[in-house]
């Protein structure tokens, strides 16, 4: 792994490890624009407010500088976690080359739907490089904890 995949997706598990202590999922994620990192951002979907749309990588996308788009063709999202659909299709929508995530995603992740994709998604995926996981060491337990934290949220939730 090139040392910028290495050190970006070390900031994006720091990040996770963050949310996770802000009562959030573990989830972390980066942009960088060259291999340098230009914006973060971590799962806030319960704290400090409850929101769905605050994925680590939905918060990364909006934290980023304006003048990032213009350079399409070196914008890389790291990411903890294989993206899910939300965060599929917005990157999709945005002009980034490569998703290097550190954990596949069985139960979520969306990069198995890329033949299901409607043609002009499907088109976008396959110039996108999709890499992962490339970090399952690091980043499966925090995978693992996301699942066992969802699933307390659900039990609790069913019982009222």
């Amino acid at each position: 792994m090139p040392p910028a995949d290495e050190q970006n997706l070390l900031r994006a598990i720091t990040l996770a490890l963050q949310a996770e202590r802000d009562g959030n999922l573990p989830v972390g994620a980066v942009l960088s624009i060259g291999g340098c990192a230009r914006a973060e951002g971590r799962s806030s979907i319960w704290a400090p407010r409850f929101d769905v749309t605050r994925h680590a990588e939905m918060e990364a996308l909006r934290a980023a500088p304006a003048n990032a788009w213009a350079q399409a063709a070196i914008v890389t999202m790291y990411t903890t976690l294989e993206p899910c659909l939300m965060c599929l299709g917005a990157i999709l929508l945005y002009p980034i080359s490569r998703v290097v995530f550190g954990s596949a995603d069985d139960y979520g992740g969306a990069g198995r739907l890329r033949e299901h994709l409607p043609p002009y998604f499907r088109q976008r995926f396959a110039a996108l490089e999709w890499l992962g996981p490339v970090m399952p060491a690091a980043c499966d337990p925090l995978r693992q904890r996301l699942r066992e934290i969802e699933t307390g949220r659900v039990a609790a939730h069913a019982r009222g």
